[in-house]
């Protein structure tokens, strides 16, 4: 599902929208995006001084990535102090973060498509990476940087908001 309501690309008219996920106010938007290969928490709101709020300060978002690979501490202590990425061709270097290593997280749903068999790819890892920015595409880019490329990339929280005890595609409305 992409993270918008209305589809203007003659590339993707096969793609599902929110919109399809319930009635919603006109002038609804996103908050942030998820790229097509990312999954889990998406705020919603007609508030534009609230998008910007989480999108523009240092309100956190906390992204669990599946990498390819085993992750070390050493992978962790570069990661949390910043790497240096490409943003739309320039050279950008991120902010220090909180990382750290994470037991694969069971009670995450399955995905539609299988990311991999580990027995003929190889072992896979879990890192837990708290930013208070986005670039687009910054985490699969920080975890590539290090040797670690993103299988699965999961927002799990937003500020305090989590996806615990949440359904796919489940919406909920906050105060």
């Amino acid at each position: 599902m992409l993270s918008q309501f209305v589809n203007n690309q003659s590339r993707r008219k096969n793609k599902r929208l929110l919109g399809e996920l319930g009635d919603f106010p006109s002038g609804i938007m996103s908050v942030g995006r998820l790229d097509q290969d990312s999954e889990g928490l998406l705020f919603l709101t007609t508030d534009g001084k609230f998008s910007y709020h989480i999108t523009s300060t240092d309100v956190e978002k906390e992204y669990w990535a599946q990498v390819d690979g085993m992750a070390t501490q050493n992978h962790v202590n570069v990661l949390s102090k910043g790497v240096e990425i490409s943003v739309y061709g320039k050279p950008y270097q991120t902010k220090p973060c909180k990382v750290r290593l994470i037991p694969h997280p069971e009670h995450l749903p399955k995905r539609a498509k299988s990311i991999r068999n580990e027995d003929e790819h190889g072992k896979t890892s879990w890192l837990s990476i708290t930013l208070t920015e986005g670039k687009y595409r910054q985490v699969r880019k920080m975890t590539a940087k290090v040797g670690l490329p993103t299988l699965r990339l999961i927002r799990y929280r937003i500020g305090e908001e989590t996806i615990d005890d949440m359904q796919v595609e489940e919406v909920r409305r906050l105060a």
